[in-house]
């Protein structure tokens, strides 16, 4: 067991390093201003301490990071639908382009890691990746955490999402 722990740490941290890093430099972003990005693109309209809890940020932190990503024409604030004294936050066209670059950029390495299994192994994986994240949703407890930097679309199209799943049986 101790052998397998470090295979998946050391895997971890290497996909980390190559998926994070090349997306974030996409767009010159830090990895939190990357991930609120791409959270946006599938949550449009969240407010900026949701946005900063989504992607581990304190509020204060977040207004920062909303305000550089404003400055950039990547994100516009505008009244919430529900209290139009409410703020929230969504990306711009371009906001919205560099989300889906950021998306391809982090998914390229990922898809070349899978390419070198058969599709046995490929299947295999997938279904010990989803008992991970079931039990890391648990652990974590905040599922929007660990998908900040989620394909959604892409995770959602043949299956439901593990840690979406596990928070909802949670909550029940």
């Amino acid at each position: 067991m101790d052998r397998t722990a470090n295979l998946l740490g050391a895997a971890a941290l290497a996909l980390t390093d190559v998926t994070l890093g090349d997306a974030a430099r996409v767009g010159q972003l830090s990895t939190s201003s990357a991930a609120a990005l791409v959270t946006l693109l599938s949550n449009p309209g969240l407010s900026v301490s949701e946005l900063g809890r989504r992607v581990g940020l304190s509020q204060p932190a977040a207004a920062r990071m909303v305000e550089a990503l404003e400055a950039n024409d990547l994100v516009e604030r505008v009244p919430s639908t529900v209290n139009r004294r409410w703020m929230t936050v969504r990306p711009t066209r371009q906001g919205n382009r560099l989300a889906n670059q950021l998306l391809s950029t982090r998914n390229a390495p990922l898809v070349d890691v899978i390419g070198a299994l058969d599709a046995h192994d490929q299947g295999a994986l997938a279904e010990l990746l989803e008992k991970i994240l079931t039990h890391l949703s648990g652990q974590v407890g905040r599922a929007q955490y660990i998908c900040r930097f989620c394909d959604r679309q892409g995770c959602t199209k043949s299956a439901p999402c593990p840690v979406g799943h596990a928070e909802q049986c949670q909550a029940t």
